[in-house]
């Protein structure tokens, strides 16, 4: 800490993690990192297969892989440090790396929610309007899209992090979290973070809804489309492409509906520190196997590519 004046002010956090849980570090350090490799070899298995086999290279893949990307940038934002954590106990963290991490998670996952929107909009366009589907979702304006979700994520961030940099931090430096998210990091600031947590809540209100609403709507029209499809093979088709999107949904959204949809997060610092376990640990863990055990063509493209790489070993 840096004396300023009669303050002291923060030059460096310790993320507490799981105190409770501490004595089962090394098994849970076991643990969360097989999950861990588990996430980000599945996700990269999914972007690869989509870059090699060009039967894959449509929007709907492309939108898959770029939500695979996502995910292990977003679990390596937190797992290695919450693996030090379970490893040696209580981490400490630089401001300025603080800061980073919240950016870099918060950023990531405001993108995760607009490409989740987009891909639902995907869905709907190739389901209900299929005969314009190809001459409007092309693959340019798929890479538009990605780009412009991810634009957004950084921009809105950074009207936050600007705002939680110029506040002082000057008792307590525990955060009472495994990462530096927005919620337990203001709450040590002895600064009046009213403001702050007014933006913070009223955006997350925003993106949470808006992209949730865009879903809603996608997918009841996808619902009375599939309903009224004259084939039964095409109806089983329409919903195994959908479901596996509607599973990832349910986690993730629930999950940040009860993180972030409150305007005051110090009542629940606790409880929030579990559901963010599901966000950062359990779904990217999930979406792999949600999206490539129910997916037909990508496990044909998995199964062809296999069959490739047994075959350039045996010649």
């Amino acid at each position: 800490m840096v004396k300023m004046g009669n303050e002291t002010s923060v030059q460096e956090f310790i993320l507490e993690g799981f105190p409770a849980v501490q004595h089962l570090g090394k098994l849970l350090f076991g643990v969360l990192l097989l999950l861990y490799l588990v996430s980000i070899v599945g996700n990269t298995v999914i972007v690869t297969i989509m870059w090699m086999d060009h039967r894959l290279q449509i929007p709907m893949y492309l939108f898959l892989s770029g939500f695979s990307f996502l995910e292990c940038c977003f679990t390596t934002s937190v797992i290695p440090k919450l693996l030090a954590i379970f490893l040696s106990g209580m981490q400490t963290i630089s401001f300025a790396a603080c800061l980073t991490q919240t950016f870099v998670f918060l950023a990531l996952g405001v993108t995760g929610f607009f490409l989740m929107a987009v891909m639902s909009i995907d869905r709907y366009m190739a389901i209900c309007n299929p005969l314009h589907y190809h001459s409007i979702m092309t693959m340019r304006v798929s890479f538009l899209l990605i780009l412009f979700c991810c634009s957004i994520g950084a921009i809105v961030t950074a009207s936050v992090i600007v705002k939680v940099s110029q506040l002082s931090f000057c008792g307590s430096n525990i955060i009472k979290h495994f990462l530096c998210d927005l919620g337990p990091l203001t709450q040590l600031s002895c600064s009046d973070t009213s403001s702050v947590e007014s933006l913070a809540f009223f955006l997350a209100l925003f993106i949470i809804l808006s992209s949730l609403a865009v879903t809603i709507v996608c997918y009841i029209n996808i619902a009375l489309t599939i309903v009224h499809l004259p084939s039964a093979k095409e109806r089983q088709k329409a919903f195994s492409t959908c479901s596996s999107h509607l599973i990832v949904l349910f986690l993730i959204y629930g999950s940040c509906i009860f993180i972030y949809m409150k305007p005051n997060q110090a009542s629940r610092l606790d409880t929030n520190k579990e559901a963010a376990l599901v966000n950062t640990v359990v779904t990217p863990v999930l979406n792999p196997f949600i999206y490539t055990l129910r997916n037909k063509q990508f496990r044909q493209a998995l199964r062809d590519a296999i069959f490739k790489i047994k075959l350039l070993r045996q010649s």
